[in-house]
């Protein structure tokens, strides 16, 4: 299904009245919970406006409303904190260390999980204060047991080629307004647990870690944008126990089995209030399954590029509210596997009523999407949160996905 959005303003009006309908939150929604109608309304202006620019500045703007927001500024590494303000989607309020100084990572090689040395990533990730975390220069860094961010970080490696491989990754853990952007982040391994310092004067004891590359529980206000993600032993990135408020953006994800999950498991019933936007990835080469896979809670999936998937795409169990818009679906060539869902742990007679939407998509290869639930628009209106560019747009818009090649001192 290819559906052309030829005039702006006319498709924005349309998807606006549509929203009319909209079932307010109830009161025992999370506080971070946002109303969707303003979502909507916010990010629709910021795509029409990085459509029309693109129009006078095609060397430079796309209609990626992020990247357009950023990326033409020569600039840009003096003015490094201005990312803070360019997300979109549930997690556009994330500011990061927006706030705070900036602070150099300098040594990549002396991580010291219980006393972190100055100069080392974890040693700025633990600080209590903002803080906008840039590295001196390329380097790799093997972390010896997992990384806990605090609350009110940006981890950016705008500038550098940044890798965090080989080892224990990161985890956002009950901390909120975090951004990662432009990292490299493959191979990582189980940690052991043990005694990690996750903020000044306090060091805990933690379990061992999966192997996720970022792992998210009960995260709040978390925008990961520009990464390059694969190899990892468990998933790329995954969000549970009541995370909410994120948003994963402008990713080049590859070689990896378990992509993302989100949603801790179908009994956790406090993940209803998770609402997730994925926008603008390139999901890639070497790829089987869970592009997501999503429980209870309400996820947008808008303008991404699926060039490869050995299972499935999108799937989900516990009644989730799956808004899928504007993706480009390339299915393998294998005959039985050709379908974007997959509805987990339920009979038909139970997921047929779950709410799962396309809209605008464009199936390739014998690609479908098999649609449920009764298609109320204010069913899929609390699942917005952001208005699809057309489908045939996604090739030019997710062109550049994944860590950047950024050098200081022009356009990045």
């Amino acid at each position: 299904m290819i559906s052309y959005f030829s005039n702006p303003f006319i498709y924005t009006f349309i998807f606006l009245l549509s929203l009319g309908n909209t079932v307010a939150f109830s009161t025992s929604s999370s506080q971070h919970a946002q109303d969707p109608n303003l979502v909507v309304d916010e990010v629709n202006r910021s795509v029409f406006n990085a459509s029309r620019r693109s129009l006078a500045y095609l060397s430079c703007r796309t209609g990626n409303p992020i990247d357009d927001c950023w990326r033409c500024d020569p600039n840009w590494d003096t003015n490094r904190q201005r990312l803070a303000d360019c997300a979109i989607g549930f997690g556009k309020n994330a500011i990061g260390g927006r706030d705070g100084r900036i602070y150099v990572v300098s040594d990549p090689t002396n991580d010291n999980p219980v006393n972190p040395i100055p100069g080392t990533l974890r040693h700025a990730v633990t600080q209590e204060e903002p803080l906008w975390i840039i590295f001196k220069r390329d380097m790799v860094i093997k972390l010896q047991k997992e990384l806990i961010i605090s609350s009110f970080k940006t981890i950016d490696g705008r500038g550098s080629s940044v890798h965090i491989t080989d080892g224990p990754c990161i985890k956002i853990h009950e901390a909120t307004n975090i951004i990662i952007h432009g990292i490299n982040i493959h191979d990582c391994k189980p940690g052991s647990g043990g005694m990690i310092r996750d903020r000044p004067g306090h060091t805990g004891l933690w379990n061992p870690s999966d192997g996720d590359a970022v792992a998210i529980f009960g995260g709040k206000h978390v925008w990961i944008d520009h990464c390059s993600l694969s190899n990892c032993d468990d998933g790329l990135i995954d969000a549970i126990h009541g995370s909410t408020a994120i948003t994963i953006s402008n990713n080049h994800m590859t070689h990896h089995d378990k992509v993302m999950l989100l949603g801790h498991s179908d009994s956790y019933t406090e993940d209803k209030n998770m609402q997730v936007t994925i926008a603008f990835n390139h999901f890639g080469e070497g790829l089987v399954q869970r592009m997501p896979r999503c429980r209870h809670g309400y996820f947008h999936v808008v303008n991404n590029d699926y060039t490869h998937w050995e299972m499935y795409a999108i799937g989900g169990s516990a009644s989730p509210t799956i808004y899928s818009q504007g993706n480009r679906f390339l299915a393998p060539d294998t005959r039985f596997n050709k379908e974007v869902t997959k509805h987990e742990d339920a009979p038909e007679s139970q997921w047929r009523d779950w709410n799962w939407r396309s809209e605008g998509d464009m199936l390739l290869n014998g690609a479908y999407f098999r649609q449920s639930g009764a298609g109320a628009p204010s069913t899929y209106a609390r699942a917005s949160s952001l208005s699809a560019r057309p489908s045939t747009l996604v090739g030019s818009i997710t062109t550049t996905a994944g860590a950047l090649s950024c050098r200081r001192g022009g356009r990045c």
